[in-house]
């Protein structure tokens, strides 16, 4: 199942189009289903050829942004899956609804049965080093093929071979975005520590990643790995991942996260698995400023989403 056309009443026969299914499939019901900050989501029942039902996660977002949202998850979804197919929910379907009074636009994947306990390392960690590995960038470079969304901002992901300039671009494009909701600093010290940070350290910190004969695979990388964005399957027990926001990067990017948010039960216990199968790059005595500076992007995206934590993350 790809794009689709669908009917905004969810909820009636009429509806099959919705997922894509044959005609004498049909939507049974709907019902609100968890919660988001940025999207509407409903468990929807489907009712199939030989009558047996469906459980499917159906989210949907309104106007440009969520269809970049919507668009950017799916392709993150599915690029996930190619790689590492029990790490993600099955990603069937996206589109546009026909009669929204709004551009409105769905994103239809596996519904799961999940437990919000905490990830063991060691079966959490051999999924996303399985798809640090196993992922190979289109174009041998540090990007992705169109835009992806750490929540709903926009990034930019467009090609490049080093990736000192697109980490420093994309550290830049929301640190903009934070000052422009937020305002500037009353005394101009943020920005012009910014400054600094993006000329000095960022060259500093990355590029020795890519000199003296140093050669960085550009990794998939979630690019939103939190606890809240992976549970386990309480049937199967396998950790699944959601809501990304990939790209392919240095595969230590996604353990900014970690650092950046002390709330995220994923930590050095994990860390340390990981990097049992998967050691440090070279040179490995940056890792930890790396992880540092990696955190800063974390820190600004949160500062963008809760205005009321701007100091507190201004500060960090």
């Amino acid at each position: 199942m790809r794009d689709q056309p669908a009917s905004a009443n969810v909820g009636g026969a009429a509806n099959k189009n919705f997922l894509g299914l044959p005609d004498r499939c049909k939507i049974l019901r709907s019902f609100t289903y968890g919660t988001a900050a940025w999207t509407r989501a409903t468990r929807t029942i489907v009712s199939l050829e030989d009558g047996t039902e469906k459980s499917c996660f159906l989210k949907c977002a309104s106007e440009d942004m969520g269809r970049q949202m919507i668009e950017g998850e799916f392709a993150s979804i599915s690029e996930i899956a190619k790689y590492n197919s029990s790490f993600t929910p099955i990603p069937y379907a996206k589109g546009q609804l026909l009669d929204a009074s709004i551009p409105t636009y769905f994103f239809l994947m596996e519904l799961l049965d999940i437990d919000t306990g905490a990830h063991p390392p060691e079966v959490f960690c051999k999924h996303l080093e399985q798809l640090h590995r196993t992922s190979k960038s289109p174009t041998g470079k540090f990007g992705f093929q169109m835009v992806t969304c750490h929540g709903p901002h926009p990034q930019n992901t467009s090609w490049e071979d080093s990736w000192s300039v697109f980490f420093g671009r994309l550290l830049r494009q929301f640190f903009d975005r934070e000052i422009n909701t937020n305002r500037p600093s009353a005394d101009g010290v943020y920005e012009a520590e910014f400054d600094k940070l993006i000329s000095e350290a960022v060259p500093q910190i990355l590029e020795p990643l890519q000199l003296e004969g140093r050669m960085l695979k550009p990794s998939l990388v979630h690019g939103n790995l939190w606890d809240e964005n992976c549970r386990k399957a309480l049937r199967t027990g396998q950790p699944k991942v959601f809501d990304a926001a990939v790209f392919y990067g240095h595969n230590e990017y996604d353990f900014g996260m970690w650092r950046a948010t002390p709330a995220v039960r994923f930590g050095r216990p994990h860390i340390r698995q990981y990097l049992k199968h998967v050691p440090p790059s070279e040179p490995k005595e940056q890792w930890d400023d790396r992880n540092r500076l990696y955190g800063i992007k974390f820190n600004i995206a949160h500062s963008i989403g809760w205005p009321d934590s701007c100091e507190r993350q201004r500060e960090m």
